[in-house]
């Protein structure tokens, strides 16, 4: 367990099991939701399994409210990578965002997914992302137009960055204007709840795609979130000032695979997806204010 007193003991006291090579990390969400009395549903698709969090005991008239707030994090990891940033410490945020809300009671038409198959092997494309399938299945409950809210490395940083990423695929791909328009209004609900919050770290940028680009490609709009070091920030915003196709590199999730030294490519996210993503990285001293974030998102 990382030896942080401001964190809520429910539910960091798996984390390091939950990294853990061999941990069937399922099975440690399931086991977590029941310690918190928190409702939960497994909803397979293509050969996926997602976990649909609610407020009470799940029911066919509860996730058939209307436009619910849903907040996504992914739970699968690539092999070989602890996968710590990404994307467990944004499970373990959203557990506890689930547990607050319940206990407080106050706002309750909210959802929280920990969805499947967000990482992608080579030569996948989109339609084989989890949050594909998800998307037609909020459709049937009639969640696809709720707010969507994908919280993805969120354990590494100060800042805040709100993902223009599909804001830039649309554009470029001549995207419908109803798509476009849905994800502005998502953005600039998230930069209200910070402005709301007073969260003087805040950055725009295109960031590495997320279950939103499934759900892009099933219809739907979802907004990314995720943390960054504000130093790592700072590089980012003149690499995109002085090299136009760096954007470019991101949406085609070329990142991982970009050797040049020259591009100032965050460190946070030259560690996903390998050895390095350790919790050895994580900043747990900015936990508080993504919990706090993905509380306000969720208000009435």
């Amino acid at each position: 367990m990382m030896n942080a007193p401001y964190l809520s003991p429910m539910p960091w006291q798996r984390f390091m099991e939950f990294i853990s090579p061999k941990a069937d990390r399922l099975y440690i969400i399931k086991e977590l939701l029941k310690e918190a009395s928190l409702g939960y549903n497994v909803f397979e698709a293509a050969g996926n399994c997602h976990i649909i969090v609610t407020p009470d005991p799940p029911d066919k008239k509860y996730l058939n409210r209307p436009l619910p707030t849903i907040l996504v994090a992914h739970y699968d990891r690539v092999e070989g990578s602890p996968g710590a940033n990404d994307n467990s410490s944004s499970v373990f945020l959203l557990l506890e965002t689930a547990a607050k809300l319940k206990k407080k009671r106050i706002d309750n038409n909210w959802v929280i997914i920990f969805s499947d198959k967000e990482e992608l092997s080579p030569g996948e494309g989109l339609e084989t992302q989890g949050a594909y399938a998800l998307a037609a299945g909020l459709k049937n409950l009639r969640m696809g137009n709720s707010r969507i809210f994908c919280f993805d490395a969120c354990g590494t940083g100060d800042t805040l960055v709100i993902s223009t990423t599909i804001e830039h695929l649309l554009k470029r791909e001549n995207g419908s204007e109803k798509q476009l328009q849905s994800i502005i209004e998502l953005r600039n609900y998230a930069l209200e709840i910070a402005g709301d919050l007073g969260m003087d770290k805040v950055l725009l940028a295109p960031t590495l795609f997320s279950d939103d680009a499934g759900f892009f490609r099933g219809g739907l709009a979802a907004q990314t979130i995720t943390m960054l070091p504000s130093a790592e920030c700072s590089r980012l915003v003149s690499e995109l000032r002085k090299n136009q196709e760096f954007a470019n590199i991101l949406i085609n999730a070329e990142l991982r695979r970009c050797s040049d030294s020259s591009l100032s490519i965050p460190s946070t996210w030259r560690s996903l997806n390998t050895p390095k993503d350790s919790h050895l990285r994580l900043t747990p001293k900015n936990f508080r204010t993504v919990v706090r974030y993905a509380e306000a998102l969720c208000r009435e």
